[in-house]
């Protein structure tokens, strides 16, 4: 278990299954560029932030800008949009009749990933929402501002896993304040910090060739 002052961000999830390094450089080195995905990224969620809303449909309960965390996974964070569904085998909440129970929903804005960087980071926020209702969720919604359709996700067990191990390996880095060099690939061109990261200097050279490389230079 984690103590509050030991929580990282837990939007920081998605940054460190996308990239170790670009991770370390926003969440240890508090390095930040922005770039068209990143701005547009923002807008999306500053809509879906209105913290503190709320608004009933029948039975759905629509709450936006949830602030959540987890002691297990020592992380914290808010939740776009959390849907409470009447549901018998739900919680109770204070002012509502009946019990609820919470699916986490969480907007982007481009399309589906290759990568499971948008799974982890909703169901991080699954997990703290168990710890904080106590009660188990079986799955949420990815909404793709792209294609304008929501993408469903369940929490299985071996996505729970996932979500703890990165948990587990962010804490470490961040404890050792280490920014851990990685292989140059072509999402490299998709990321905010290239600029800054210079992915292609991290290409590690051999004194041999690197000599060679300068001799044949000079000839």
């Amino acid at each position: 278990m984690y103590s509050e002052e030991e929580y990282l961000m837990l939007s920081g999830i998605q940054h460190f299954a996308f990239c170790r390094r670009q991770w370390a450089m926003i969440h240890i080195e508090q390095q930040w560029a922005e770039n068209y995905r990143t701005t547009a990224g923002e807008l999306m969620h500053k809509k879906a932030h209105d913290e503190g809303s709320f608004e009933k449909r029948g039975d759905l309960l629509i709450v936006r800008g949830l602030r959540i965390s987890s002691r297990e996974l020592g992380l914290s964070g808010q939740c776009d949009v959390v849907e409470f569904h009447r549901d018998d085998e739900g919680v109770k909440l204070f002012g509502y009749e009946g019990k609820w129970t919470p699916v986490p929903v969480e907007y982007k804005h481009g399309a589906p990933k290759e990568d499971n960087a948008d799974e982890l980071q909703l169901c991080a926020q699954a997990i703290c929402l168990e710890e904080m209702f106590q009660i188990r969720i079986s799955d949420g919604y990815l909404f793709y501002g792209e294609n304008r359709r929501r993408s469903h996700v369940e929490f299985t067990e071996d996505l729970r896993e996932a979500v703890k191990k990165a948990a587990g390996e962010m804490h470490d880095l961040f404890q050792k304040g280490y920014t851990p060099n990685v292989k140059p690939t072509k999402k490299c061109r998709a990321c905010s910090l290239e600029d800054l990261c210079l992915p292609k200097l991290q290409k590690t050279v051999k004194v041999r060739t690197y000599i060679e490389q300068g001799i044949k230079e000079r000839e």
